[in-house]
């Protein structure tokens, strides 16, 4: 799956009390769902094996997945669930529900089952802090309603927070730790961005003594969450500054070298000419010359 594409969508999310002893049927849903059993017991039956399940679980399953819920007999389960896709998957012309189940499994309509997300997630897990996620949840509680004029802005509030949730969900939920960049990365990401375009770059020391992490242990979860170093995360994020203001300025090369604090403006060409393989000069009259092309063939 395209990175790009992903972009988590929540149809429904709300608060369900089973009854006692009651069951919600083999069924299939369209959409990846996640449970947060926050009171009670109950089992849950996939893939050929049945789980007893109480506060604290978390449970992930995915679109087009077989499964069934069976509450407790005498302490029944209490969800808290949502259901979404990965991105957005148009079904209004076919199911009256934006969050379409599948009863019984044989008259599924695979077309319409949505996106897996591309890695491994646990699909069983146990949350540290409960009330943390019953709070998560509760700010994206929304009706199974398809989203219309009236609702839009509505919508956009509770996505915005189903985000907050979701990244949540995949720091605790990645099978694969190494995937997911650590949160203090991405965190200090949004620092030193910052720096490179309001000042000069900060000493690397002041990034990870700043996160309490010795320089190996940072220079190790920088790589996995960028795929660069430091060094050369900060050099390509400065570049790619430089390359737009090429394109759309009339800013000297010497300026735009000044602007984002390389030390010398042979140094910013070397650098460009390294890794774009073009030298400033070039770049900028080549951009020009590909949109002065493309215009007169319009």
């Amino acid at each position: 799956m395209n990175f790009a594409s992903l972009h988590p969508y929540v149809y429904l999310a709300t608060r369900y009390p089973f009854a006692k002893g009651q069951s919600s049927f083999p069924r299939v849903c369209y959409t990846s769902s996640i449970y947060l059993i926050s009171e009670g017991y109950g089992v849950l039956s996939k893939n050929g094996k049945s789980s007893r399940l109480g506060p604290g679980s978390l449970v992930y399953i995915p679109a087009g997945q077989l499964h069934e819920w069976v509450a407790d007999s005498d302490n029944p389960m209490v969800h808290l669930c949502c259901y979404f896709d990965w991105h957005y998957v148009e079904r209004k012309d076919v199911f009256d529900t934006a969050c379409p189940v599948c009863y019984p499994p044989k008259v599924l309509q695979q077309a319409f089952v949505g996106p897996t997300f591309p890695y491994a997630l646990k699909e069983i897990s146990k949350v540290e802090s409960l009330q943390i996620w019953q709070d998560l949840f509760e700010d994206f509680y929304k009706s199974g309603a398809y989203t219309n004029e009236q609702t839009f802005m509505w919508s956009l509030m509770i996505q915005r927070n189903f985000q907050t949730f979701i990244d949540y969900f995949l720091n605790c939920c990645m099978a694969n730790d190494y995937v997911i960049p650590d949160r203090r990365i991405s965190q200090m990401l949004k620092i030193m961005e910052q720096d490179l375009l309001h000042g000069a770059p900060k000493p690397l020391d002041s990034y990870y003594k700043s996160l309490n992490m010795s320089r190996g242990h940072f220079f190790e979860l920088f790589r996995k969450s960028t795929g660069y170093s430091p060094s050369k995360y900060m050099n390509h994020f400065r570049i790619g500054r430089a390359k737009y203001d090429l394109l759309h300025t009339t800013l000297s090369i010497t300026q735009i070298a000044e602007k984002y604090h390389f030390r010398s403006v042979h140094y910013f060409s070397r650098l460009f000419h390294q890794l774009t393989g073009q030298a400033p000069r070039q770049y900028r009259l080549s951009q020009s010359n590909t949109r002065a092309s493309s215009t007169s063939l319009e």
